[in-house]
């Protein structure tokens, strides 16, 4: 079994404080902007952390004024973690099947007809990235207004 290099959904939570900010955050930082939004303990945020960093996911610097802080950034963007969990998802329970969990996850779907609109958009310019790949100097896919991605589809 391959090593878990993947943000858990607990640790997912840590890692969105992490992108939503700039710069590096101490634990402490990232444990305020945690108390926010969860009930999650100090503690478990720390343990959170460390795993985060062992799967390569953050790095950290220790703090020059006082080795006992840690500033923690994150090393995978959220893209690149997206598109991992994605094949894994994909791999784990279709099979590594691409095309049936595109149909299972639209036939649960409940798309607005711009949606699906929007959806066809997503598969020309997939295509065509695909096409641009054998192509030297045309690449980059673009979607159009983001409508799937504001969380307006319920499932």
């Amino acid at each position: 079994m391959e090593k878990e290099t993947t943000p858990s959904q607990s640790e997912w939570l840590v890692m969105e404080a992490l992108w939503a900010n700039d710069t590096s955050m101490t634990a402490k930082e990232v444990i305020q902007k945690m108390q926010q939004t969860t009930d999650m303990s100090p503690r478990m945020v720390r343990v959170l952390l460390n795993r985060l960093w062992q799967k390569g996911v953050i790095s950290y610097t220790v703090d020059t004024q006082d080795a006992r802080v840690y500033h923690y950034t994150a090393v995978k963007s959220k893209e690149e973690c997206q598109k991992e969990k994605s094949r894994k998802f994909v791999d784990s329970y279709f099979a590594g099947s691409q095309t049936n969990a595109m149909a299972a996850l639209l036939e649960s779907a409940r798309l607005t007809e711009e949606q699906y609109q929007e959806m066809q958009e997503i598969l020309i310019q997939c295509r065509e990235t695909k096409r641009n790949e054998k192509q030297p100097g045309k690449h980059l896919l673009k979607r159009p207004g983001n409508i799937l991605h504001k969380g307006s589809a319920k499932t």
